[in-house]
């Protein structure tokens, strides 16, 4: 080959799409290994139980590197999206404290690409960690839920990346300082008809019929963070 015949070769190479700006990198999205953390009541009153003594957490690691806290199962989305509940690490200490106090605390649910490796807190309407206990079945949640007066317990359908609850339908009256515990039982999902059922406690159970749903969830086709 000759030197011009060389220089046309490397001209062609640098303008070649991916190469002159760079190939989308790949993302090594994984969860570490769990350890048991102290955990009570006295740390979360929205999220543990009172006989809760240690919570289960996991690293969710992105390229080697410790991105989020998670705790529970994890439920995948798609082929390529899960969601999993973050775990956070508060400080507990008094502004008369002279060192930290970290506690242990259930946080929001997170939507994690391993694709892109991007990470992203889930708005969940109505979700209160006292009460709330997601069942996920495709790409929907479903879970009693209080209202923002913090009066009304709801039964609630969300859907990931829609702007409105796929259902909110109101289940009774709610006293945060006189009530049940748990609210509600587990959500139960059925898939043709697509159903899905509350029960809350002391109450009846009921259903409610979900016509015409399809995801909502678009994926970016970019591999890059």
């Amino acid at each position: 080959m000759t030197p011009r015949q060389s220089g046309w070769l490397v001209a062609v190479l640098l303008c070649a799409p991916g190469i002159a700006h760079g190939a989308p990198k790949p993302h090594v999205v994984a969860l570490g290994a769990a350890r048991h953390e102290p955990y009570s009541f006295e740390g979360d009153p929205a999220g543990a139980k009172k006989d809760e003594t240690e919570l289960k957490v996991r690293p969710l690691m992105v390229d080697g590197k410790t991105k989020e806290w998670t705790t529970g199962e994890v439920h995948d989305v798609t082929e390529r999206s899960f969601a999993v509940r973050r775990a956070e690490r508060l400080n507990d200490a008094l502004p008369t404290d002279r060192e930290a106090r970290w506690v242990w605390q259930r946080g929001p649910w997170l939507l994690v690409d391993r694709l892109s490796g991007k990470v992203e807190a889930l708005r969940l309407p109505d979700f209160d960690p006292a009460v709330s206990e997601a069942v996920w079945f495709r790409d929907y949640a479903a879970y009693c839920g209080v209202n923002a007066s913090g009066k009304q317990l709801f039964a609630v359908v969300a859907q990931v990346e829609a702007r409105r609850p796929l259902l909110a339908k109101k289940l009774g009256a709610w006293d945060a300082a006189d009530h049940p515990s748990p609210a509600c039982a587990l959500a139960v999902w059925q898939r043709e008809p697509l159903k899905v059922s509350f029960q809350p406690t002391g109450g009846a159970e009921i259903s409610f019929d979900l016509v015409g749903t399809s995801a909502v969830l678009v994926e970016d086709d970019s591999g890059d963070q």
